[in-house]
């Protein structure tokens, strides 16, 4: 069911100027092109027919853009379908890890650098606290959202954490408990926290960046709370 509106509506509405009042980058111009032109003539077309009846229908091709609504719906809509296949038939927990936008102007410098840090760190967290509150190998599928709801730069990872794992000497063993939370909310914030915090000054010392945020750094690790990971509701087994 189509919307009345899409955001290629918008783009061809907005985008000109926008483009005259912001200084976009070629790639933004480039990806607003093709949410433009998305499944328009402006892309060709494709034929497409039945094997069983013979009739025939014409399409417009996609963009193929990771950044176009219209393109990721289709991949995602796979990407949900191997992952219920793929997912152990447990109860799942939500845990969601935020980093601050304090430090938003160390992902803007190095993107690469400050994701694989925040996987990394989240893996960590999870990892440790399944052995030290389970003495179990856990797993988890990790997601990375970088804009909040209200579009705005705002790195998170949410994971699905199933409710079991391997201990040490190869069992299967089914871990959590009826509550709403899996691991101690605080506890993971905190270790989730020096974690992430370590690692990232490791790395800006050793690119010889860190006198650029130094200052930032030092101000932004001292308060509590700021980095957090949220515990939700169990997800229902898949």
């Amino acid at each position: 069911m189509r919307t009345k509106f899409e955001l290629a509506d918008a783009v061809n509405l907005f985008g000109a100027g926008l483009a005259t009042k912001t200084r976009l980058t070629p790639l933004q111009l480039k990806v607003l092109g093709k949410i433009a032109s998305c499944r328009t003539a402006a892309l060709g077309g494709h034929e497409e027919a039945c094997e069983n009846c013979g009739t025939v229908c014409y399409s417009y091709n996609s963009c193929g853009d990771r950044h176009c609504p219209k393109c990721q719906a289709a991949r995602q809509a796979f990407w949900i379908e191997d992952l219920m296949q793929n997912t152990l038939p447990v109860k799942h927990y939500h845990i969601v890890f935020t980093a601050p936008h304090q430090l938003n102007a160390i992902c803007l410098h190095n993107q690469r650098l400050y994701y694989d840090l925040l996987f990394a760190a989240v893996w960590h967290t999870l990892r440790t606290f399944g052995y030290s509150h389970f003495g179990v190998e856990t797993g988890a599928v990790a997601v990375l959202h970088t804009w909040g709801q209200n579009l705005s730069l705002h790195p998170h990872i949410h994971c699905l954490v199933p409710a079991a794992g391997y201990t040490l000497d190869g069992r299967w063993k089914t871990i959590g408990h009826s509550g709403q939370y899996l691991y101690p909310v605080h506890q993971l914030s905190e270790a989730f926290k020096a974690k992430f915090l370590d690692s990232l000054k490791r790395a800006l010392r050793k690119e010889n960046e860190l006198a650029l945020f130094d200052g930032a750094v030092r101000k932004l690790i001292k308060p509590i709370g700021w980095y957090t990971a949220n515990h939700r509701w169990p997800v229902p087994g898949m």
